[in-house]
């Protein structure tokens, strides 16, 4: 954990591209909402008709979405990361996901001029010498970057070609020191969770975005690694041109796909009933090939891309009721030490089997201090550990409220969790999120045990005995919960 430097952290906000009026803007819009549901929380102690509740809830989520929703749109950049984050079905209240949801994909295109200068700029050639066709119009636009469809000279493949926008990074880096002290403020008051370093590891991971070299390097890295150690990939990875890769520019290879989140639309395109058998394979098979791929990028490689949002998934065409999944972005991608590679698959042992002392026992190995207001501290903590780390929603569940006076995070308060470990969170609650989405509840926890036995196995801290053992004992848990 960090230690928390206040004046650091306002001398880098003095700095940069229209600090203050951008400051300014977060401030008073962020104080708004928060002051918003504080006064509304001082109303609901009159209201003692607790039939009316949800009700007056739904109509303040209402209110505070769209007020996010305008802050997120006006000041743009890395708030529409924020977007992202919470506009899900499996975290936020339903009014911000219905809200924010459409702004994810909205990011304001950089115009054609523009994008020439940084192309000719980067190449060091003009667009008519490297390109034979080069869409002026670009197929996305994201935070960061926007793409464009193009094919290179002598190549009759279609490539994509990202380029950044102009300015963008020191916009950025100006949004995260406000939400750096906004999470100060946040977890001094009302959220027991140690915010602060999630911040500074949100911080580095942005940074690494804006080095396209990186990213085509990671994005190899990973397409090597999936291929090597597979019959056959289960997602596919694009493939980088390296002689047309700067750190403001990216040609790679075009996947002809569909967004995730159109999965509906395409299956009743193809006559598949959404609500039948075939459609229900189909999105399980989808979900297996995205949790195989991570379960091996986190637990035996420990190096994994970690953006899975619906935005950086398409749905490419295979068989007649079969899809196959490719994965896009690797702006941000994460290399975790084998400590934690082998603490975190001890930890998703301990979910899987329901074990609350090996839960315990892996976050003490993990560096997640904690801190019990309950006598349960082992089931709550077990709980916790499933809110953060597996994709399984409880029975008759499809919103969770981490922050609820009921919750595990409140009763159980995390006074320090290592950054590093922020980037598997992050790629587990957006898996959840992703399959909420697409009506499946999974537990990825389940799907990746095997996984984490073999990581555990290889390192020599597993023997084949034990792993025996354990699977036994396991089953037995399974079948006798209450036992202890």
């Amino acid at each position: 954990m960090h230690a928390i430097d206040f004046k650091e952290i306002q001398e880098k906000l003095t700095n940069g591209f229209r600090p203050w009026q951008r400051s300014f803007q977060f401030w008073a819009r962020a104080t708004d909402i928060y002051t918003g549901y504080k006064v509304f929380q001082l109303r609901m102690n009159f209201v003692k008709d607790v039939t009316k509740h949800e009700e007056m809830w739904e109509r303040q989520h209402e209110l505070a979405a769209h007020k996010i929703y305008s802050m997120c749109s006006d000041l743009g950049g890395f708030f529409l990361k924020i977007a992202q984050i919470l506009g899900k079905p499996d975290l936020a209240p339903a009014a911000w996901v219905r809200k924010l949801v459409t702004l994810c994909d909205q990011a304001p295109a950089t115009s054609f001029d523009a994008v020439r200068v940084v192309l000719e700029k980067e190449l060091g050639q003009s667009i008519e010498q490297v390109f034979e066709t080069f869409d002026a119009k670009p197929l996305g636009s994201a935070s960061i970057a926007q793409v464009h469809r193009a094919r290179v000279k002598c190549d009759k493949r279609d490539v994509v070609v990202k380029v950044q926008h102009p300015g963008v990074e020191k916009l950025m880096m100006i949004d995260i020191r406000n939400l750096q002290l906004f999470a100060l403020f946040m977890q001094k008051t009302d959220l027991k969770f140690d915010l602060f370093s999630i911040t500074k590891e949100i911080e580095k991971q942005i940074g690494y975005e804006f080095d396209f070299i990186r990213e085509a390097n990671a994005m190899e890295k990973i397409r090597r690694f999936l291929y090597d150690n597979n019959r056959k990939s289960p997602v596919l990875v694009p493939r980088v041109l390296p002689n047309l890769v700067t750190r403001k520019v990216l040609v790679m290879d075009y996947i002809n796909g569909i967004p995730i989140l159109s999965l509906g639309d395409e299956m009743a395109k193809r006559g598949i009933n959404p609500r039948g058998k075939l459609a229900e394979a189909a999105k399980l098979n989808i979900l297996n090939s995205l949790s195989q791929a991570y379960g091996q990028m986190i637990l035996k490689s420990g190096f994994f891309h970690a953006d899975p949002h619906p935005g950086n998934i398409l749905i490419c065409k295979g068989s007649e009721a079969s899809f196959i999944v490719a994965l896009l972005d690797y702006g941000q991608v994460k290399e975790l030490p084998d400590h934690l590679r082998l603490g975190y698959a001890n930890l998703v042992i301990a979910i899987a089997d329901n074990d609350a002392s090996l839960a315990l026992q892996s976050f003490r190995e993990l560096g997640i201090a904690t801190m019990a207001k309950c006598k349960n501290e082992q089931q709550e903590l077990l709980q916790l550990a499933k809110t953060m780390f597996d994709t399984e929603m409880p029975p008759g569940t499809t919103v969770l409220q981490p922050f609820s006076e009921d919750s595990s995070i409140k009763k159980i308060s995390v006074e320090a969790f290592p950054e590093e470990l922020f980037s598997v969170l992050r790629t587990v609650v957006l898996l959840r999120g992703l399959s909420v989405g697409i009506g499946i509840n999974y537990s990825c926890s389940q799907h990746w045990r095997s996984m984490a036995e073999e990581a555990l196995l290889a390192s020599g801290r597993l023997s084949t005995g034990r792993r025996k053992q354990k699977r036994r004992f396991s089953s037995l848990r399974r079948l006798y919960p209450g036992e202890s």
